[in-house]
């Protein structure tokens, strides 16, 4: 299962590179480049899963990673089970929200982050190679990406389905916006759509007399609630989504 992980997240940084390409380099629109992406993606997955598996009537299924009870807080009543009851990848993720405000806040590499984001321009006059900052970033989402991947099939599911992310990736970009850029506040987002996706599966399992395609809209409905709640207040890095070039002036 770890080198599924691997693989994963090394398929994530492959595709981060065609992005970094096509948006950095070519400087191409990145919601079209994105889109034409997350379409290549979405058909390349299924297309190499027939390819391997053939045509199944039922998919494969695997033994997943093994939930790990956390000594002691793991008892806590009603708590303890929901927070201290994951497999690893969950942990993994948790440890990585740390490391990322580390990152972000108190390291070099992240001040240069956040310099290429705001202003590219005074970046380079100091020396920054913004082109190299944006791929490491880019790739690093990419290898993030992978992980989330990789947790939906091997981590969660135990098996693969065509359109088994089911839009979690655009999810995860309202995430972003909603948290503005902050690491806790994000885990905090993740954890309210989560919870919304853990309450859809809730009720249908106790039959609520509710039609199931509503329940499962549950979380896009809350995202569309967030994205308006905060589009006036969003606050995005002055050069997001602007590809830089020294030529320009």
């Amino acid at each position: 299962m770890w080198v599924g992980v691997l693989l994963a997240i090394i398929t994530g940084i492959l595709f981060s590179l065609i992005m970094g390409f096509l948006s950095i380099t070519v400087k191409a629109n990145q919601v079209i480049a994105g889109t034409a992406l997350t379409i290549l993606g979405t058909g390349l997955s299924a297309y190499l899963y027939r390819s391997i598996f053939g045509v199944q009537k039922l998919p494969p299924q695997i033994e997943s990673f093994q939930a790990i009870k956390v000594p002691l807080l793991s008892d806590i009543p009603l708590f303890g089970p929901i927070l201290f009851e994951h497999n690893i990848l969950v942990y993994l993720t948790l440890i990585l929200v740390v490391v990322t405000y580390i990152v972000l806040e108190k390291t070099t590499f992240g001040l240069k982050v956040r310099a290429v984001g705001e202003h590219p321009r005074a970046a380079d006059s100091k020396g920054i190679n913004v082109s190299l900052i944006r791929y490491l970033c880019v790739m690093i989402g990419g290898a993030c990406a992978g992980l989330g991947g990789a947790f939906l099939s091997i981590g969660l599911m135990n098996t693969f389905l065509d359109q088994m992310v089911s839009g979690r990736g655009f999810i995860a970009v309202a995430v972003v916006i909603f948290a503005r850029w902050n690491p806790y506040r994000a885990l905090g987002a993740a954890l309210l759509f989560g919870g919304a996706n853990a309450l859809q599966l809730k009720l249908q399992a106790i039959g609520v007399p509710v039609p199931h395609q509503l329940l499962l809209a549950l979380p896009y409905i809350l995202t569309v609630l967030v994205l308006i709640s905060v589009s006036k207040k969003a606050e995005f890095p002055a050069a997001y989504t602007l590809p830089y070039s020294r030529a320009e002036r």
